[in-house]
């Protein structure tokens, strides 16, 4: 990250957004299967458009509650979507009129020998897939997450509640939000601009211009961006903030009859704003045995640690992996410069602290769990919850103590 004064700008999509759809009916699939069998492998891709969900992928389950779970896909694709809230035939898309079509077939029989443990060329389970992940972390929010994607994504939750609870009766489930922050000296110092685009019926549009009503571009000024970053970072609340509100004027059309969707293509909205690097693995839809989620996972519980031990104000963690193969090919570990030790050590002390094969990944951060539906609406990373194990900081007091023995010889 450059220290020179500078813009970032990071955006978020809603639940409703077509690719989040995807992303979610993806993940309730697998939710479903892991339910009832926690070795569950899936890889499941999903496509919408109008009136229409296509499924395709791997699934290999091992007991009869899991294959009659599997014979349950379709009511699982439609629950999804009603959740979503596509309940409206009149916009185009919803879970009872939308057709549902399934491509579904087992996992490669070369590709488990090399994940299932005792398998193949090696005693442990190996990853699932060659790859490299990053994860990230900085001291910019509470949450350790950079403070572009931090709002964008508060923005769209905030817009998903009203709309959920009827406050706002008017908005309808696709939104999109993005937020540029100014940095000086590499501290973030002012919101610049933040642009909301949310789908919404027709009875806020003005009849005299035939765009929405200044009314309603007021109600999401003063419902949603004031109370979100009120809460999240009061001191930079001005009314200097640039705010675009629908700026095409009328969003009416939108979700799957709008535009197309397909799973995994919102990965930078997932992570971390583009802030930091990305290894191009998607999340959702592939079971924790893919080190694409798993590893992900973990380089952020990594990075958060370090720096919630105050060993660094940002840091990055690639770990990468070889198929099949248990121990990672690579670990690395950088700080931009913000912290007292050097890579080498740091490297060193995650090693020693923090397990990274795939199967004690897997068994640290319970991973075989149904908990990915919600990972998939409103970011993978900085939230609370249960199924968000990988944002504990539990790790801090080991991490110091490693620090200052290393510090010590």
């Amino acid at each position: 990250m450059p220290q020179q004064d500078h813009l970032f700008t990071s955006e978020s999509v809603s639940m409703g957004h077509p690719d989040k759809v995807c992303d979610q009916i993806s993940d309730a699939l697998l939710d479903s299967l892991i339910k009832h069998d926690p070795m569950a492998r899936t890889a499941i891709e999903t496509l919408v458009t109008t009136g229409l969900v296509v499924v395709a992928g791997e699934v290999t389950v091992h007991n009869q509650e899991a294959a009659n779970a599997l014979g349950n896909a379709e009511n699982t694709i439609r629950d999804a979507i009603k959740r979503i809230g596509y309940t409206k035939p009149e916009i185009g898309f919803d879970y009872r009129s939308c057709a549902v079509m399934r491509a579904l077939h087992g996992q490669s029989e070369d590709i488990s020998q090399g994940v299932t443990e005792g398998a193949g060329l090696h005693a442990q389970q190996g990853a699932g897939d060659q790859g490299l992940m990053f994860g990230f972390a900085c001291d910019e929010t509470k949450s350790l997450m950079p403070l572009p994607i931090q709002l964008s994504h508060r923005l769209v939750e905030k817009m998903a509640n009203l709309r959920e609870s009827g406050e706002i009766d008017w908005l309808l489930p696709d939104a999109k939000s993005q937020v540029t922050v100014s940095y000086e000296g590499g501290a973030p110092t002012a919101i610049h601009t933040v642009v909301i685009s949310t789908q919404h019926t027709e009875d806020v549009i003005d009849k005299k211009t035939n765009l929405m009503a200044k009314s309603a571009m007021d109600e999401i000024i003063a419902k949603v961006i004031k109370p979100v970053v009120q809460s999240e970072c009061p001191q930079f609340w001005s009314d200097d903030i640039i705010l675009h509100i629908n700026p095409t004027g009328r969003f009416i059309i939108g979700g799957p009859h709008g535009d197309s969707g397909l799973t995994g293509r919102k990965i930078i909205v997932d992570t971390y704003g583009g802030r930091g690097r990305h290894g191009g693995g998607a999340f959702s839809g592939k079971d924790p045995s893919k080190v694409d989620r798993s590893a992900a996972y973990m380089g952020r519980h990594i990075a958060k640690n370090i720096v919630a031990a105050g060993l660094a104000k940002q840091c990055e963690v690639q770990l990468a992996y070889a198929i099949g193969v248990a121990e990672p090919v690579s670990v690395c570990v950088d700080t931009f410069g913000t912290s007292e030790l050097d890579a080498n050590h740091l490297e060193k002390i995650v090693r020693d602290v923090f397990p990274l094969t795939p199967g004690a990944i897997i068994d640290y951060l319970d991973l075989r769990r149904p908990i990915y539906f919600e990972t998939a609406r409103h970011g993978h990373f900085g939230r609370q919850g249960d199924g968000f194990t990988w944002e504990k900081t539990n790790q801090v007091d080991a991490l110091k103590k490693a620090a200052k023995v290393l510090q010590a010889v």
